[in-house]
């Protein structure tokens, strides 16, 4: 069988600022997403490619017709209703809205800054599957190394943890896409890939355009704009070379 590649955005209120006090107002954050998405769109397009797109019901409120048109080719799904607030009745609120703008079933979820969620209420809310894993250390985030590294069930939910390679688990996001020299990101794509026969990516929108000007730490901004999208397109190139590119919930519904 022919490996798979699940890339995935979250596509979101461009809110990271905030978390290093910069201030940023509601619409710029909103703006700035939007931004991301126009910027990723032809390079998407170009590669005719297929990918998840976990939206806030916030962001898909702001901009329905982009969501709703997106969902003719992607996969639309839900990254609860805003991503800087939440409580537990945002996941079935998300997924309404989200339906409805898109009017596409609505599956999967994945939570902001992958916080832990109860299995409990996601069931609940009428998912099928969680992809709020990354399965590895990440400083003054989480310490994961205990989980699974690929799909697994928990409390009867499908649980599909962001990639990491097979043996040192380092991550496969989007920090490290644009941290580590693109040959080692390359590498260990590749590795894992060939291991596991699938290869869970994200990304965020916001990142492909320019934010050198926020207050933001170098490793968040150190890549960004057209230099990104630049390595985007390379990356992209190179899988589909051992790969084929798949939506999320596609892959589970075959698998």
């Amino acid at each position: 069988m022919n490996p798979l590649v699940l890339m995935s955005f979250d596509v979101e209120e461009f809110d990271i600022p905030l978390e290093y006090n910069f201030n940023i107002d509601a619409n710029e954050q909103m703006q700035k997403g939007k931004e991301g998405l126009d910027a990723l769109l032809p390079i998407l397009q170009e590669h005719q490619i297929a990918t998840t797109l976990f939206t806030t019901a916030n962001f898909a409120l702001y901009f329905p017709e982009a969501i709703q048109q997106l969902g003719k080719h992607h996969e639309i799904a839900s990254h609860t209703f805003y991503h800087s607030a939440f409580k537990n009745e945002d996941l079935l609120q998300s997924k309404i809205t989200l339906e409805k703008i898109s009017g596409k079933k609505v599956t999967g979820l994945r939570m902001p800054r992958m916080r832990y969620v109860a299995m409990e209420e996601v069931i609940k809310a009428g998912y099928t599957y969680d992809s709020s894993i990354n399965p590895t250390w990440l400083p003054g985030r989480y310490n994961n190394f205990h989980l699974p590294r690929t799909k697994y069930m928990d409390e009867g939910m499908i649980r599909l943890p962001a990639s990491v390679s097979p043996n040192l688990r380092l991550p496969l996001f989007w920090l490290g896409f644009k941290n580590y020299p693109y040959s080692l990101f390359k590498k260990l794509a590749l590795q894992t890939l060939r291991k596991d026969g699938y290869i869970c990516l994200y990304f965020h929108p916001w990142e492909f355009t320019e934010i050198n000007h926020y207050n933001l730490p170098n490793y968040v901004k150190r890549l960004c704009g057209i230099g990104l999208q630049e390595r985007l397109h390379r990356l992209i190139t190179d899988l589909k070379q051992e790969a084929t590119f798949t939506t999320i919930e596609n892959f589970l519904s075959n698998n």
